[in-house]
């Protein structure tokens, strides 16, 4: 039953012309290219991503200096294995951490926060390496000792892999030196058997030349018994 008053009447038309579909299509005045992003995780695998802080020491002000709240990741390479700790902020995505998990790298608890731990790294983050000492916080225990336990498992695993190659170059190494002495010891024969050879075929030559040297004296002798020519 339609309305009888006039507002809600006009009110109603209104909302109909609104709803009322008339099948325009309006084309975009700007057409954007899809561009492909890339973030340098590509030809990583994740083996840890935790939510985090991350501080920094500030050596002039001896002081420790926010660096960002976000995600913080190690990052295996596919083909080398190398790992990588990177972490970004939650917003903008800025690097506020990135350095390679050496060897060397070790993490220890931080005094008075069961959540935090710091370590010593040669960090990339700013474009240029820089020695940091870094402090990370977790919202729990739990994640603090994950962190801690995969980076200590990380650096051992980097330990061992130096050992092996160490151990490698040393025995290549110890095969070059032994194939070059026996090399030595095979040129040492070879000498002393053309040496051998020389000598042998020297002594023969000997004899030639003393026949030959007595060969004018008997043309001499003969020499005296010719006719004279008068």
């Amino acid at each position: 039953m339609a309305s009888t008053d006039p507002e809600r009447r006009e009110e109603e038309e209104t909302t109909a012309g609104e709803d009322e579909d008339t099948g325009a299509q309006v084309a975009p005045i700007v057409k954007l290219a899809e561009v492909a992003v890339t973030t340098g995780e590509e030809e990583e695998d994740a083996i840890l991503d935790l939510k985090a802080k991350l501080y920094r020491f500030d050596k002039e002000a001896n002081q420790w200096k926010e660096r960002g709240a976000g995600t913080v990741k190690l990052l295996k390479h596919k083909e080398t294995g190398k790992v990588r700790l990177v972490m970004r902020q939650s917003k903008t995505l800025k690097i506020c951490a990135n350095h390679l998990v050496l060897p060397t790298i070790s993490v220890q608890e931080y005094a008075g926060n069961d959540k935090a731990c710091i370590w010593h790294a040669a960090d990339f983050s700013d474009g240029e390496l820089k020695d940091e000492l870094f402090c990370i916080r977790f919202g729990s225990i739990d994640n603090c000792k994950t962190f801690m336990e995969m980076v200590e498992e990380v650096a051992e695993s980097q330990r061992k892999k130096e050992e092996n190659k160490d151990a490698s170059a040393a025995a290549g190494l110890l095969e070059k030196l032994s194939v070059e002495n026996n090399k030595t010891e095979d040129e040492a024969r070879e000498e002393v058997s053309t040496a051998a050879e020389k000598e042998s075929e020297r002594e023969p030559g000997k004899t030639v030349v003393d026949k030959k040297d007595e060969e004018p004296s008997k043309s001499v002798v003969i020499g005296s018994f010719s006719p004279s020519i008068s």
